[in-house]
């Protein structure tokens, strides 16, 4: 059997969760900035038609945005991590293997479907839309990077109509000789450097180089993206990602923050989200790991930094024992007189809940005792309703320490008081 890989990737993502509540924006230049409105890390395709840089300063190119009648907003994650949840529970509906790549991206198993790959892509893509207002462009190959590949040309093809399948192209050599070799899955910028000193310019070009160069110059990792683009399969269903070694939460501070009671409600909020993370793959920590430090950008300022870590025997997945130990290690931490930038909290030494190490004087009773059950209706209660719908006063409830994010969205999908209003003319 030929295995037929779809990679479905959503076309500037941020961009379009913007779009989906704002009718308004169809079709006019939008952007996306960073945490404390920063620098641009997401554009529509009418942004990116006005040159605006992925990466530039907001600050240098305001002026600019605001004479072409860009709309700028600030990063709305809630948002953009529900509309995605949701873009995701209709691609299961499409195939028995789904496999999340990031955000924005995932791989699907369309061999054998019933009626051929490309018509149950273009199903797909329309029923995505339909269900979500959210845009995917789908590309199918034999492999992996095929589908990568194949995917970049649906994008920027408009005959395509957002979906290309590799595999029935006439001229499948002609589409990977207008693909850079610096733009294939897997192959990083040093190699790309070294390819392009080689005469390696193309995918085509890289895939008919000798083997044995291949994986003496870059590795077993190399030779298999070469055996990719030759059309076999190195990285199956099988090969998926390991759980986390660690989970961190960290963020910069709206505004310079001196005084202690503001930090250990950041560090109380950052512990909540990485336990969060930490129960969401239903692992357990046994270290936690807290660090904070000034902005080293500040001229004249003084500066500081510093981490500190601590051990939790046995290791837990229960938000007050992991409160607990990271507002000690800040206690320890903090230095009078500084302004703070940033802080976060880090878990560690993580193990899965089932299986955690204990001690000869440890038993099961005693370490989970009602823990895992409260953690799990806290969790569901915050699913359901939105986050911080039930969350610990140690976090604080004005929170004036957080990101500045003096355009973002109304959180419409997951905060009920941002709820989008009818209202009758």
């Amino acid at each position: 059997m030929t295995s037929l890989f779809a990679l479905v990737d959503c076309n500037s993502f941020y961009a379009s969760c913007e779009r989906v509540f704002r009718p308004d924006l169809r079709a006019k230049p939008i952007v996306v900035l960073s945490n404390n409105d920063g620098c641009i890390i997401a554009r529509s395709a009418e942004a990116k038609a006005l040159g605006i840089s992925m990466g530039a300063p907001y600050f240098k190119c305001r002026d600019m945005l605001r004479r072409n009648g860009v709309a700028v907003f600030s990063s709305n994650y809630a948002l953009y991590g529900d509309l995605s949840s949701r873009v995701m529970n209709v691609l299961e509906r499409f195939s028995p293997r789904l496999e999340v790549y990031s955000i924005d991206e995932a791989f699907l198993d369309l061999s054998n479907v019933p009626g051929g790959g490309a018509h149950h892509a273009r199903r797909l893509r329309a029923t995505v839309l339909r269900w979500t207002g959210i845009p995917v462009s789908v590309g199918l190959g034999r492999t992996r990077t095929l589908a990568k590949i194949a995917n970049r040309f649906a994008k920027q093809q408009p005959q395509c109509r957002g979906v290309f399948n590799l595999e029935c192209s006439p001229k499948p050599e002609l589409v990977l000789s207008f693909m850079p070799v610096r733009d294939v899955w897997g192959i990083g910028r040093r190699h790309a450097r070294r390819l392009e000193a080689h005469g390696v310019h193309s995918a085509l070009d890289f895939r008919d180089l000798d083997s044995n160069w291949v994986k003496r110059r870059m590795g077993v990792t190399g030779l298999h993206t070469q055996l990719e683009l030759r059309g076999i399969s190195c990285f199956g269903w099988d090969h998926r990602p390991g759980v986390r070694k660690s989970v961190l939460s960290s963020r910069s501070f709206g505004r310079p923050v001196e005084r202690v009671a503001e930090l250990r409600e950041a560090v109380a909020y950052h512990t909540e989200r990485a336990a969060e993370k930490l129960r969401r793959q239903k692992s357990v920590a046994s270290g936690v790991t807290v660090f904070l430090e000034t902005n080293r950008f500040a001229p004249g300022a003084p500066q500081y930094s510093n981490s500190g870590f601590t051990a939790i025997h046995p290791a837990s997945l229960h938000t007050p024992i992991l409160l607990g130990a990271a507002l000690s290690l800040l206690d320890r931490l903090f230095r009078e007189g500084y302004q703070f930038k940033k802080c976060g909290v880090m878990f560690s030494g993580l193990e899965q809940e089932r299986g955690r190490w204990l001690s000869l004087f440890d038993t099961p009773d005693e370490v989970h005792s009602g823990h895992a059950q409260l953690m799990q209706t806290l969790d569901g209660i915050n699913g359901r309703w939105g986050r911080d719908t039930v969350h610990f006063a140690a976090s604080g409830l004005q929170r004036t320490w957080t990101m500045r994010q003096e355009m973002r969205s109304p959180r419409y999908t997951s905060v009920w008081s941002e709820l989008p209003v009818a209202k009758a003319e």
